[in-house]
Formats: C-alpha cells, sequence, structure tokens
C-alpha cells in the first residue's frame, strides 16, 4: 500500500520508499527525514477531495507532503491498527 492510500489515524509501518528514477532526490529526500523501513508512520490530516498537503507523523515528527512525494512510500500494515 501507498502512504496516500493510508486513511487518516490508521497506523502502518515504512516498508520502502520507491525511487522514480536514478538519483531520485526527493525519495533521497524522505529517507534523509526518517521514511526507513520499520519506522511507524501515519496521516494525521489531509485537504479536502484528496488535494495537497497531507500531514503525516513519522515517529514523533510531523510533515505536510504533497501526494506526488507520499506517493514513493510503500507501507506494510501495523500491528494493533490505530495509533
Amino acid at each position: 500500500m501507498r502512504l496516500t492510500e493510508l486513511a487518516k489515524g490508521v497506523a502502518a509501518i515504512v516498508d520502502h520508499v520507491t525511487d522514480q528514477h536514478s538519483a531520485d532526490a526527493v525519495a533521497a529526500r524522505l529517507r534523509d527525514l526518517g521514511f526507513v523501513p520499520g519506522e511507524p508512520v501515519r496521516v494525521v490530516a489531509a485537504a479536502p477531495w484528496g488535494g495537497d498537503p497531507i500531514v503525516v507523523q513519522i515517529g514523533s515528527t510531523r510533515f505536510a507532503l504533497r501526494r506526488a512525494e507520499a506517493q514513493r512510500v510503500m507501507l506494510q500494515a501495523a500491528q494493533g491498527g490505530v495509533a
């Protein structure tokens, strides 16, 4: 599942960040910010009607991401469901 598909308030675990092309600077920056395998993540808020941005929490830090950026983050289901 992609981060953009995660429902608000539902916990998940980062599986990996997908590079859209070689030397993908956005994917590298997401990994630098903490979107690394095993990190817990959840969507805190989202713009209405599927717009930008979405606010996600990774660990104890919140980020506002464009949907095009969040599409790169692949998830796996978290144990226990809602965070």
